[in-house]
């Protein structure tokens, strides 16, 4: 349990104190002043410099996905709208963006059925961002700890008992975060997904040249991964059709 915490505050907690770094923040604030001014491909680029000094946020792959957007590039637009989403999937700006810009793209591919508990426990783990319940877990697990003292240096009994029932609540929720944030990153690492970049692809069969097509996909199309092989990609649509595409006709997630 203190090594998965220590992963999820190295992995989501360190990465949010590092954006203070001053040329950072100039590259991010230059990004915003050009997207502000209309220059869309001037802010992608400022945006792109962020990026290449290591950071990544949310906010960063938002606002590269609203500028890519804004110069009719909806493959990209969608690729980094859904980047932003596995770094903060309950955001409802980036949740409506996905769906908006889905709404312009040359497939419209309904959903499979889906179990409503499955539904429910994606939702759960989903809303919020494996960040905050970093965040929170370090909070938690600190005032637990606190609580904890307070319970071994106090003389009154009244406090003692409040306190050692408070600082198991506190541990308790400080490990609840933790294993919400767990299944989060969990979840991701086991549903990779990417977004189709040619205009116009032809799902085969099979990983080969010469494999019989079964249907045809489009530019801007979300697509789950589940194998590669040799230069070919197995992907999945949501409603439920399987098949292959070569590697470079996507960019993963």
């Amino acid at each position: 349990m203190l090594k998965k915490a220590l992963y999820i505050f190295i992995t989501f907690v360190i990465p949010s104190i590092c954006f203070g770094d001053d040329n950072v923040q100039a590259l991010f604030a230059s990004g915003n002043t050009s997207y502000n001014k209309g220059q869309y491909k001037e802010a992608l680029a400022a945006y792109q410099k962020v990026f290449d000094s290591g950071y990544e946020s949310a906010a960063l792959y938002f606002n590269m996905g609203n500028a890519s957007y804004k110069t009719d590039d909806l493959p990209s637009a969608l690729l980094y709208y859904g980047k932003a989403h596995k770094l903060s999937p309950g955001d409802e700006d980036i949740n409506f963006n996905i769906r908006f810009v889905n709404q312009k793209t040359t497939d419209k591919i309904d959903e499979a059925p889906e179990f409503f508990v499955t539904k429910w426990w994606r939702g759960f783990i989903l809303g919020f961002s494996a960040n905050v319940l970093g965040w929170l877990s370090v909070l938690f697990v600190l005032a637990a700890s606190g609580v904890l003292i307070l319970y071994f240096f106090t003389g009154s009994v009244a406090i003692k008992k409040s306190s050692f029932y408070g600082a198991v609540i506190l541990f308790v929720l400080g490990a609840f975060t933790i294993f919400t944030a767990g299944m989060q990153v969990s979840y991701f690492s086991g549903h990779k997904e990417a977004i189709i970049f040619n205009p116009s692809v032809t799902v085969k069969s099979g990983p080969a040249e010469k494999a019989g097509a079964l249907f045809v996909i489009h530019d801007g199309t979300k697509v789950n991964v589940l194998d590669d092989s040799n230069g070919w990609l197995k992907i999945k649509l949501t409603n439920g059709s399987e098949g292959w595409i070569k590697t470079g006709d996507a960019k993963e997630i």
